[in-house]
């Protein structure tokens, strides 16, 4: 398996993928799309989720296929990003049919920026004009890092952010990750140097640092975002959001495998993963280009490579992420520059 040619999730041909942020905010909203409808369902492992419309992705539910997938910034209110994905939509004609009307599916998933040093005092909710921008802007070139649904995210050391990472299999089927950066616990292990993702790291893509070599990790807990919001209560205010997407025909109940597999990816990058105040999630995309050959077999390696990728695009988000004013933490360079 290598990395596909843009090492992120739209080379998984046909998805597109559009980010909106405002920096004095701190937020944004970062939408998955393509030009026909895709199969897709989801996975949750996290005790503090914030979503919408998730229940339609279920195996046992009647809906097919939707038109976009919505990570975004902004708690509760980064919900009505959806609603901004559903205009740009239906100004498109797009969406399921029932008689004369047109109703776009758009299900989305949120993380918990709101203390995080950006001016949240508006009087309209900005996320829904931030999911049309978002949704207006999707292609197959996207920015990682501070930007999107990354832009305001932290972990409990430094700065998170937005990630993707890609790989194609011997058969030729394409996996990818898209990835919202939030979470309570670490990506990289003590002293903010070397990721716990390090091992499943291809050509440097997130600086070559390699494996931290010293031994008994994972037993401390320091938390620099819990210390500069020391002031507020953190119990809920975490979250990796992820998409994983794959060009093999799944169908919704084989897409929820690949989503659980897909939750391996955060807890090997993570420490710890799947908190009660996380609100841990992934999203699964079958866009149904490539049949399977060997559907136990084929969905056994798609499962894995889904959860490597994860793995990857989490290290980039943070590798990746770049200064702003008024900012919390640290980013992983400015940690790294001593």
């Amino acid at each position: 398996m290598q990395p596909g040619p843009k090492n992120l999730i739209t080379d998984v041909s046909g998805l597109m993928v559009g980010n909106a942020q405002d920096d004095v905010l701190k937020s944004g909203t970062t939408v998955l799309t393509s030009a026909e409808p895709f199969t897709a369902s989801v996975h949750v492992m996290g005790g503090a989720p914030g979503t919408r419309e998730t229940d339609l992705l279920a195996p046992d539910k009647s809906v097919a296929k939707v038109e976009a997938l919505v990570l975004s910034g902004g708690s509760a209110y980064g919900l009505d990003a959806c609603s901004g994905v559903v205009d740009g939509l239906r100004t498109q004609g797009r969406g399921f049919q029932v008689g004369q009307a047109i109703i776009p599916l758009v299900p989305g998933a949120i993380l918990f920026d709101l203390l995080n040093g950006g001016q949240k005092d508006w009087t309209e909710n900005p996320y829904r004009a931030l999911g049309r921008a978002a949704f207006e802007a999707a292609g197959e070139e996207f920015d990682l890092g501070t930007a999107g649904a990354g832009t305001g995210a932290l972990t409990s050391m430094l700065k998170g952010g937005l990630g993707s990472a890609s790989l194609v299999l011997v058969d030729g089927t394409t996996v990818g990750a898209l990835v919202g950066v939030n979470p309570m616990g670490s990506v990289t292990t003590p002293g903010d140097w070397h990721f716990w993702a390090a091992n499943f790291e291809i050509e440097g893509e997130f600086g070559g640092a390699g494996p931290d070599p010293n031994g008994g990790l994972g037993r401390s807990q320091e938390s620099r975002k819990l210390m500069a919001m020391r002031q507020h209560s953190q119990d809920r205010a975490n979250t990796t959001i992820a998409i994983v997407a794959t060009d093999a025909d799944l169908s919704k109940a084989q897409c929820q495998r690949m989503a659980i597999a897909a939750h391996d990816g955060i807890a090997r990058a993570t420490v710890p993963a799947h908190s009660p105040g996380d609100g841990d999630l992934v999203f699964s995309v079958s866009t149904g280009a490539r049949p399977m050959t060997n559907p136990e077999r084929d969905l056994t390696m798609i499962g894995h490579a889904a959860a490597l990728c994860l793995s990857r695009a989490i290290a980039r988000a943070v590798y990746l992420a770049t200064p702003a004013k008024g900012d919390l933490l640290p980013t992983w360079s400015q940690a790294n520059s001593k």
